[in-house]
């Protein structure tokens, strides 16, 4: 982690968060701070909870024992439309996208939890409601631009290649315009040339790109809050500034790179060894 990512405030913290679904626990008191400035990666084996823990910051999931805290709000069991609206964003690991619907529609679809016209106005279609869409497109145009997706802007998605789809829902989570970003395997199922170009996207939400979109100010001055779920260790250890590792729904290590990399509890979860 750098020196600015230690240094930074707390974005999220859980606490001693425990999740049961009947008798299999799928999460067990885990605790966990993710910092502003930081890429924080969780990785474990399947069905280690990972899926689990964005869930739960979002609203899928309502934990039984344990509490979240986004920006010092409590979050514990919100609802996910209200986690949208406070800036939690994500991706899914199984592709949740309108399929009969345009890559243009999908992505704008995202802007109406940032839409202030009451359903009348935008129903009627004229002065501030139509002002207020007009702006709103621009920031979808700039997302489709900054995205590498401009020749499939009209294409239903549903006729998309997989690799596409992926980054027309990484596209629809941006136009939320997260505080935080989360993001479920994003790069599951890809070859390595679409795992190159999403990688770079990451980094370039997490950095920001100036004013090469200054209207559009999830560009602009990117995203320096992500958790990223993701199986490929090449990837993870190439982006992540911190990474927390689950096994069996608990948390059995936490550091950097480095640190987690050589963790004999770490290599043992994955080479599916007995734990010591």
């Amino acid at each position: 982690m750098t020196a600015s990512a230690s240094s930074s405030p707390v974005k999220i913290r859980i606490e001693n968060l425990s999740l049961s679904f009947g008798g299999v626990k799928a999460l067990s008191d885990v605790s966990l701070d993710i910092r502003d400035k930081e890429i924080l990666a969780i990785i474990g084996p399947n069905g280690a909870g990972k899926t689990c823990v964005l869930n739960c910051i979002n609203g899928f999931y309502k934990p039984q024992q344990g509490e979240i805290y986004f920006e010092d709000k409590r979050i514990t069991r919100i609802r996910p439309d209200r986690a949208a609206r406070m800036g939690l964003a994500r991706t899914f690991q199984n592709i949740e996208l309108y399929t009969g619907l345009s890559t243009l529609d999908n992505i704008m679809a995202a802007r109406h939890v940032l839409m202030k016209q009451n359903p009348l106005a935008s129903a009627l279609y004229f002065g501030p409601a139509h002002k207020e869409e007009v702006a709103h497109r621009r920031v979808v145009e700039d997302i489709i631009d900054f995205l590498e997706i401009e020749p499939i802007r009209k294409k239903v998605v549903g006729s998309l290649p997989y690799g596409m789809r992926k980054r027309v829902e990484l596209g629809r989570a941006l136009a939320l315009q997260p505080k935080v970003l989360l993001l479920d395997e994003p790069m599951a199922g890809m070859n390595l040339e679409e795992k190159e170009d999403i990688a770079r996207f990451i980094v370039d939400i997490f950095e920001g790109q100036g004013e090469t979109y200054p209207d559009t100010p999830v560009l602009r001055d990117g995203v320096s809050c992500i958790i990223l779920v993701e199986h490929d260790m090449g990837v993870v250890m190439d982006l992540a500034d911190r990474i927390a590792v689950l096994d069996f729904g608990r948390k059995i290590a936490e550091g950097t790179p480095e640190e987690v990399k050589s963790n004999p509890q770490v290599i043992a979860a994955y080479l599916g060894e007995e734990k010591k």
